[in-house]
Formats: structure tokens, sequence, C-alpha cells
């Protein structure tokens, strides 16, 4: 088994199947992308946490999110 301890929001296989590199059923796509839009909604409460608790960790990560849209 893979040790996902220091992934970021998606595991290896999820980007595989996002950028089309696997070839699986659209069924199973399907709910790949669905459990990466509930990743994406439980960020929110990280962002909170860290805003109470850590804000140089959540300056790094508004950092690396957005990035690019000066």
């Amino acid at each position: 088994m893979v040790d996902d301890q220091y992934r970021g929001l998606l595991t290896e296989r999820e980007r595989e199947i996002i950028k089309g590199e696997a070839d699986v059923s659209d069924n199973y796509r399907y709910r790949v992308v669905s459990r990466v839009r509930t990743k994406i909604e439980n960020v929110g409460e990280d962002v909170e946490i860290l805003a109470e608790n850590r804000d140089d960790l959540l300056e790094e990560l508004r950092d690396k999110v957005c990035e690019g849209d000066e």
C-alpha cells in the first residue's frame, strides 16, 4: 500500500484518472470526481482551523493555491 501521508489533495491514482491516463469506466471516473469535490469542500474546515491556530501555514496554503493569480 502506498503511503499517502504526504500527498496533496489528490492521490496518485486520482491524478492519473483526472488527467485521463487511466483506463477506467465513465462511472468510476464520475465517482472519483465526486470524491475530489468532497475533499475540496472539506478544505474549508481546514482553512478555518489554520486561520484560528496557524496563520503562517494558512499563508503558505494561500501562496500555493493562488500562485499565478496576480
